[in-house]
């Protein structure tokens, strides 16, 4: 059970006996997540040939594992460990594969053999053989080697682990690679995923490993072939870009063309030009983003080109008038021109190459006999200076230029090694040179730190310059009716044209409008320009034909929720909208899969005894949908507002409420 490199002390001594512990705890928790998958057997879920019961085909993709378990199994352990489906399966089905399939393994991590990293490539190389006896040989073999291993103090990290199993897998069974490599050739896709970078995607094909490669090589060769000197992408770039030419802009496609479907969401701070991020296909983006796709769309106008801004560092620095004289004291000069770039790195180049030769040529401490003659021959040069060197800092040049003429007379001579009585002088010289070269410096450090201060300066004075433009102050209003208030006339009139647009064209649907709670952020009601017009008015028609002049009481009108209940299971389009807007993606706890686009509005209360309204629906995915009306011994319960409570079969209890706008 000891660590292969033995056991460290202090610190790092009880690092390794947490990693001990972790992984004896990883081998406890698959034996108890085991023993719950046990007691849910998939015998009380409706069986094969009732109403409700999983489908044939959910039945065989199923992993043979879990063929014996409960469907709902998964739900009710992300509800235990606070934890998504998704990894609540996962866990279910890797502990239950450990526990039935990879018995030594278990065992191996308990004893300290193996450690929680090790697991993936046991997991992905071994556990999938179907065949008991193979299988329990290929586990016991490869645990062999790594006890082997250890026993001659050889660590096994979890590659050198994989690079070993691929290698003992590999020809064991022909006939099972071969169905392993069509079984995974069905499972071929291509997907997206958010990436950390605000407004950016990740987008993932899976492919075979001859097709991957061939793909990467034929966008590189595509990449290479448009390669200007005026094009500043990198090749990296190239490859996005032709990537995206050939599969959004096929020029000789035959393919008939398809229609891309997006929600944006937008505030009246995003859309008026503030920095408030929006939402693209339910995911945040930046607001520059947002306005961008907006005006490509023809939802918003393309701002007029505007006159240049002026030149932040000072100066002319086009290339008819380059500059030709550096000030470093000037502050209107923050930017290095060429030249002086090039000067500045000869300069150090310079100085580094005599600081070697100067300093590393010769012995550091030399013998005490040499010393004292080292110290005699410099008493003597400080004595007693050339004739011709009666200026100030001629010594110095003496120095140098007697220590350039003995390196001369050793490269004439390259079986003559210079003394130390040679070189110390030269030595004492290039520190002198190097104490002058740290003093200058520092001035310039001096410098640069000035020119920063005036730069910080500047960028202060410019932000708050911004601050006063209509953008400015769209930005730092604290509320979109705040920001209305601060938006110029020609941006209401902005906006009021992209609320007032029909559906066609490029849209699908009409702009809404969410009127939402300020402190809460819930959706209080998804409504457009013209219902907005008929609320603000009194409803005679005198008012409605000038609704500016409406003085009337409006205390007894209909304020603004949710749209009415529906005569029908069904709900009305706008119903069906709002609560698709309330809700954005499944209301299970802890999920995150997006609520089919027709559908999966469920009745808390079953229609007809409940009515077909915003308080009595909540939007699920299709699964959970499923596990609401037939996983046993499950509870629901749907408030007014929302919120939506989740109790398990063990009594556990989890609550969610509408995502906050």
């Amino acid at each position: 059970g000891a660590p292969v490199a033995g056991w460290a002390s202090g610190p790092l001594g009880a690092v390794q006996v947490a990693d001990r512990e972790i992984a004896r705890q990883t081998a406890a928790r698959a034996r108890a997540v085991a023993e719950f998958a046990a007691s849910r057997p998939a015998s009380a879920d409706r069986q094969p040939g009732e109403r409700g019961a999983m489908s044939a085909a959910r039945r065989a993709a199923r992993p043979a594992v879990l063929a014996d378990v409960s469907e709902w199994a998964a739900q009710e352990l992300s509800i235990a460990l606070g934890s998504s489906k998704e990894a609540a399966g996962q866990l279910l089905e890797r502990s239950l594969t450990l526990v039935h399939r990879l018995p030594g393994t278990l065992d191996a991590l308990e004893s300290g053999l193996l450690h929680a990293g090790h697991l993936w490539a046991l997991l992905e190389r071994v556990a999938p053989v179907p065949d008991d006896r193979k299988r329990a040989e290929l586990e016991r073999d490869v645990l062999a080697w790594v006890a082997t291993r250890a026993g001659k103090r050889q660590l096994t990290t979890p590659a050198q682990l994989g690079a070993k199993l691929r290698r003992m897998g590999l020809g064991r069974d022909p006939r099972e690679e071969a169905n392993e490599l069509l079984a995974a050739l069905k499972e071929r896709g291509v997907w997206a995923r958010p990436d950390r970078r605000p407004g950016m995607a990740a987008l993932t094909s899976l492919l075979t490993q001859p097709e991957a490669q061939a793909v990467v090589d034929v966008l590189g060769r595509y990449a290479d072939a448009l390669d200007d000197p005026a094009d500043r992408r990198t090749r990296g770039q190239r490859m996005a870009d032709v990537l995206l030419d050939l599969v959004l802009r096929p020029g000789e496609s035959r393919l008939p063309p398809v229609q891309a479907q997006l929600t944006v969401v937008a505030g009246v701070r995003t859309v008026l030009g503030g920095s408030q991020a929006g939402e693209i296909g339910g995911e945040p983006v930046p607001a520059e983003m947002v306005r961008a796709v907006a005006r490509a769309l023809g939802l918003l106008p393309t701002p007029a080109a505007g006159p240049a801004p002026p030149d932040p560092v000072g100066g002319d620095r086009s290339p008819e008038r380059p500059l030709t004289r550096w000030d470093p004291e000037d502050p209107a000069q923050q930017m290095w021109p060429d030249w002086l770039r090039e000067a500045d790195q000869r300069w150090w180049a310079e100085l580094e190459a005599r600081a070697l030769a100067g300093v590393w040529a010769g012995e550091e401490d030399p013998p005490p006999e040499v010393q004292q003659r080292i110290w005699a021959e410099e008493a003597r040069w400080a004595a007693q200076p050339p004739a011709d060197d009666r200026e100030s800092g001629a010594a110095h040049t003496d120095v140098l230029t007697r220590k350039d003429q003995r390196w001369a007379a050793t490269e004439s001579d390259p079986s003559r090694s210079p003394t130390p009585v040679e070189l110390w002088p030269a030595a004492h010289a290039a520190v002198d040179e190097a104490n002058l070269a740290q003093l200058e410096l520092d001035r310039a450090i001096d410098r640069a730190s000035g020119a920063v201060d005036r730069a910080r300066l500047a960028d202060r004075k410019d932000e708050q310059s911004w601050r006063h433009t209509p953008d400015g102050r769209v930005d730092a209003a604290r509320s979109d009716l705040a920001a209305l208030a601060a938006a110029t006339v020609a941006q209401r009139a902005e906006l009021a044209a992209l609320l007032d647009l029909s559906g066609g064209g490029t849209l699908v649907d009409r702009p809404r409008i969410a009127v939402v709670d300020e402190l809460t952020g819930a959706l209080l009601a998804l409504t457009d320009s013209r219902e907005l017009r008929r609320r603000a008015t009194c409803g005679r028609p005198a008012c409605r034909r000038r609704p500016a002049r409406c003085d009337h009481d409006l205390s007894d009108r209909p304020g603004l929720g949710p749209p009415p209940p529906t005569d029908g299971y069904r709900p009305a389009a706008d119903l069906d909208r709002y609560l698709r807007a309330r809700d954005h993606r499944c209301r299970f706890p802890g999920c995150r899969r997006r609520v089919p686009g027709s559908g999966e509005l469920d009745h808390n209360t079953p229609y007809p005894d409940g009515p077909t309204a915003a308080e009595n629906l909540t939007g699920f995915c299709t699964g959970d949908h499923r596990g609401k009306h037939q996983a046993p011994d499950w509870a629901y319960d749907l408030t007014p507002d929302g919120t939506l409570t989740v109790t398990t079969p063990t009594g556990m209890v989890a609550s969610t409420a509408p995502p906050p706008f």
